[in-house]
């Protein structure tokens, strides 16, 4: 065996930070955990002559190379099952590249000639099924996925010891599946599965082990339930720290991890610090024009805006958008996913044309680069819509949420949460339209939805409720309007909210005390929903001018008229400014106007 070492400490030297100490420590050859650890690698890139080449290519990632390989190896093979092991292998290698139509294509060969050639429980079918479904799964495809991993599964499970290995990959491939389908009971079941097997077969601080960590964690990030997930991303994290280099990039994912769920709880000082660890672990360890930096640059971006300083949101993902346009090829989605972000920003902003612009460059690349019915491009619509919606077009908002809905139906199961997001969106047109009965069908169809598919303290919850509560104030019905925002306020107030989330539930709950005539209370809401909005949002945004038109009511209801004019012009001021001259927003504002001041 070559001389191996264990890592024991990294530390600078000098002034600029770029030359390194590190302290070695020879492991000896009969070190229990190294000899694991072999053992694994061994049996990983197993095989003959070039055909264990090829395999080792893959693993260090010369996919290039590889394919040039086996495309040589192809053309001299005689045997079926050398045949199959080639396309197999050729599947791999394009399913690398993003092709994943044509490397399902070559993987099916593979099969074909497997299922002639191998006993019907015979492990390469279930690798070759496995295959298949991942490249399923990168098209969107889950149902289709999850039937390729459960024929792989049922394989393992008859021909495989109980803590085998691949028993925990199988499991943890079939939970990856349920986790993009919105079922996340069963998600977490299978990562589970995993994780004991993992426990059982693997030396304590194996990175497998992490990474099933990291997989229950994005469940429960998923599911809403922060602090858990909070709990076995830094238990993934610990086993990093303890197998990796200090700058391995694997540390750096961890770090994200760590931000997200912070910044999903609203604690962005904290989200910004992991994110900025990360990032510097990429700056040392990346070129400088890594996809990944890119990302790093996103996260970041995403922290700003959530604080609201969307000058320095447009300048993080800026600099991503950047590196994308030099690294990737000019239809790759991760370009899409950068015109997005800027259009999301452009749209916070209230500047919808400027969003629109950005909606459309993404919708674009994704007409070009993903199938007909990809979930993305339903998420593309959804963005096309909610400007239309803003900018108070409400036929075109319909049209475009009606695709997203038909898409939804066609690629998903009945009981996944994202099916609820287009009636969320029917709902807020309706109400915009005036059309309030059904603006409350859509909205009790959405929270209908929400309640089967996400624990009930859930962030969505709450703003299920709070819509429901304000269609309820707009048909008069008080009392029920109340109640639902009591409701929507309560899981804000106790559970890690957006602060943005909880200053529109203090205005809904604002509007209707001002409409019941309670007028102190009124008060008391909307200045708590304004002190939000004005730390969080620039002095010019859409929805400051909704609270400056709510305040200058409350004034007008209470015969303050100089009080109400100002807020009123305030709310005009912006509105001018940031919407259309046709906005319905704006012109109940110039309706309030001339009511103030015929009383004036």
């Amino acid at each position: 065996m070559h001389t191996v070492f264990r890592i024991d400490d990294i530390r600078t030297i000098g002034e600029n930070n770029s030359i390194y100490e590190v302290d070695l420590k020879l492991t000896p050859d009969d070190d229990p955990q190294l000899r694991e650890l072999l053992a694994f690698i061994r049996k990983e890139t197993s095989g003959t002559g070039w055909y264990r080449m090829g395999i080792l290519l893959f693993k260090i990632g010369q996919f290039d190379k590889g394919e040039e390989l086996y495309t040589a190896l192809l053309e001299q093979a005689s045997e079926d099952s050398v045949k199959a092991h080639i396309y197999h292998q050729l599947g791999s290698a394009l399913h690398q590249h993003g092709k994943y139509k044509e490397a399902i294509s070559f993987y099916e060969t593979s099969l074909e000639i497997e299922r002639k050639t191998l006993p019907e429980g015979h492990s390469s079918l279930a690798s070759t099924y496995n295959n298949i479904a991942a490249a399923y799964y990168s098209i969107g495809d889950y149902s289709k996925a999850r039937e390729f991993h459960q024929k792989a599964d049922k394989i393992y499970e008859i021909s495989l010891p109980l803590n085998h290995p691949n028993l925990a990959a199988s499991d943890n491939n079939i939970g990856q599946v349920y986790n993009n389908m919105g079922d996340y009971a069963k998600a977490l079941e299978f990562h589970q599965k995993a994780l004991k097997i993992k426990k059982i077969s693997l030396p304590p601080n194996h990175p497998n082990l992490a990474i099933s960590y990291n997989n229950i964690g994005l469940v429960y990030n998923n599911m809403g339930d922060y602090s858990k997930a909070l709990e076995f991303y830094q238990k993934a994290h610990k086993i990093k720290e303890i197998s990796l280099p200090l700058n391995h990039p694997d540390l750096a994912i961890s770090y994200n991890n760590i931000g997200q769920v912070y910044n999903n709880m609203g604690h962005y000082s904290k989200a910004l610090e992991f994110y900025q660890k990360a990032h510097k672990i990429k700056e040392i360890s990346l070129p400088p024009n890594h996809p990944d930096l890119a990302i790093s640059y996103d996260n970041i971006g995403s922290v700003y805006n959530n604080i609201g300083d969307f000058s320095k949101v447009l300048e993080f993902y800026q600099k991503a958008h950047k590196i994308y346009e030099i690294s990737l090829p000019p239809n790759h989605p991760n370009l899409a996913i950068s015109y997005n972000n800027i259009g999301f920003v452009y749209n916070n902003m209230g500047d919808y044309s400027k969003a629109l612009e950005f909606y459309q460059k993404a919708h674009k690349i994704k007409e070009i680069s993903l199938p007909l019915n990809h979930p993305d491009l339903a998420i593309s619509y959804n963005n096309i819509g909610s400007v239309y919606n803003d900018m108070g077009d409400y036929s075109k908002a319909l049209e475009y949420f009606k695709k997203v809905l038909k898409m939804y139906e066609e690629s998903l199961p009945a009981n996944h949460s994202q099916l609820a997001l287009p009636y969320n969106w029917f709902g807020k047109i309706y109400r915009g339209m005036k059309d309030y009965p059904k603006a409350l069908e859509n909205f009790e169809r959405c929270f209908s939805i929400w309640k089967k598919a996400l624990p009930e303290n859930h962030p969505d919850i709450a703003f299920a409720f709070s819509n429901i509560g304000d269609v309820h104030r707009l048909m008069g019905n008080y009392e029920r309007a109340l109640s639902f925002h009591r409701k929507a306020l309560n899981i804000q107030e106790n559970v890690q909210c957006n602060p943005l989330e909880c200053a529109t539930t203090y205005i809904n709950l604002g509007e209707t005390y001002r409409e019941m005539k309670d007028y102190s209370t009124t008060l008391t809401y909307f200045q708590k929903g304004l002190e939000i909005r004005e730390k969080k949002l620039p002095k010019d945004h859409p929805d400051l001018a909704v609270v400056y038109h709510n305040m200058g009511k409350l004034y007008l209801s209470t015969r303050k008229y100089s009080m109400a004019m100002k807020h009123v012009q305030q709310a005009i001021e912006i509105a001018q400014e940031k919407l259309p001259s046709t906005h319905p927003h704006l012109l109940e504002y110039k309706d309030t106007f001339e009511e103030i001041r015929k009383k004036m």
